[in-house]
């Protein structure tokens, strides 16, 4: 009976504690149906719209199985007969050349393309942030501007100088620019990047001697690294997903690029595979979301190790 009074008893003094702070067992068990219920609510809105978000997605998956007899008729998620006809049929290729190649041809000019972009980008960066030489605000102004002017304005002068070259049909049009720094928005990039870096370690350096390859080298370059990869990841994707360039600039089938190649399924005088068609974009699809996903774990990892100690 003791015990039982004491359990009665400190239960009584914790009810009449809690009662003094403002909370009662009644009100903690409603706070917590209140809180599982905004849960739950938060948990279907967020599932809802990674449905909506991911639809496309999972239209252009399904759309694969389905025969080209069924496009026009079956405007619903899932295939009435589904098929691999249209990954057989893209596989063999188009134009006879095997869909490999063109995404091999893709991936040299992406891979090309982060090369120059990152590499020239980063030296122009480092000139304009920590090089004061005469007239840099008015170019780094001019550069700045560039990223107003249209491409669609610099086409046809391109072309024709291009062409006085002798440099069509081929990648040089698609990656010169690339090496030479004309890539207003990654200079932006690392500018703004390198202008955050303390000005004492490049100081230290240069008491030890040091001049600016070395100090570009041995101690911008690796605090670079997060503005690198993020210029990596976007260079890569719009380079990969580029059309109008290798459309332009491209004549010959076994140099196309990947997008360009895609086109070759639809033809407008004669009968369209959309089958082989969503089917081979899908495939285009997967080597861009490789790289984010790898580089993405770069970018996460430089950003949370970057912070730099006085």
């Amino acid at each position: 009976m003791t015990t039982i009074d004491h359990a009665v008893s400190g239960s009584d003094a914790a009810g009449d504690a809690g009662s003094r702070f403002g909370v009662t067992p009644r009100r903690a068990r409603r706070r917590g149906r209140r809180g599982l219920l905004a849960t739950a609510v938060w948990y279907l809105t967020l599932t809802m719209l990674a449905a909506v978000v991911l639809y496309p997605l999972g239209w252009l998956f399904f759309a694969t199985l389905k025969p080209s007899s069924e496009f026009g008729q079956n405007s619903g998620l899932l295939p009435w007969e589904p098929t691999m006809d249209n990954y057989v049929r893209v596989w063999e290729g188009i134009a006879g050349i095997p869909l490999w190649r063109y995404g091999l041809n893709s991936l040299i000019v992406a891979s090309l393309a982060v090369v120059g972009t990152l590499g020239s980008s980063a030296l122009a960066g480092y000139a304009f942030a920590r090089i004061g030489f005469r007239g840099s605000g008015l170019f780094f102004a001019a550069m700045i501007g560039t990223l107003l002017l249209p491409f669609h304005v610099i086409i046809i002068p391109q072309y024709v100088i291009f062409n006085q070259l002798d440099l069509l049909d081929t990648y040089v049009p698609l990656l010169i620019g690339k090496f030479l720094g004309t890539e207003a928005f990654f200079v932006f990039l690392m500018v703004q990047f390198i202008r955050n870096i303390p000005h004492e370690l490049d100081e230290a350096a240069r008491i030890d001697g040091a001049g600016h390859v070395r100090v570009f080298w041995s101690i911008i370059l690796p605090l670079l690294r997060p503005a690198l990869v993020t210029g990596g990841i976007f260079s890569f994707i719009w380079t990969w997903n580029d059309f109008l360039g290798p459309l332009i600039y491209l004549t010959s089938p076994e140099n196309y690029t990947l997008p360009v190649a895609l086109r070759l399924y639809n033809d407008a005088t004669s009968t369209s595979d959309y089958g082989a068609t969503v089917a081979a974009s899908l495939l285009s699809l997967v080597p861009v979301l490789l790289f984010f996903l790898i580089f993405q774990r770069m970018l996460v990892r430089g950003v949370a190790t970057q912070g730099l100690k006085g």
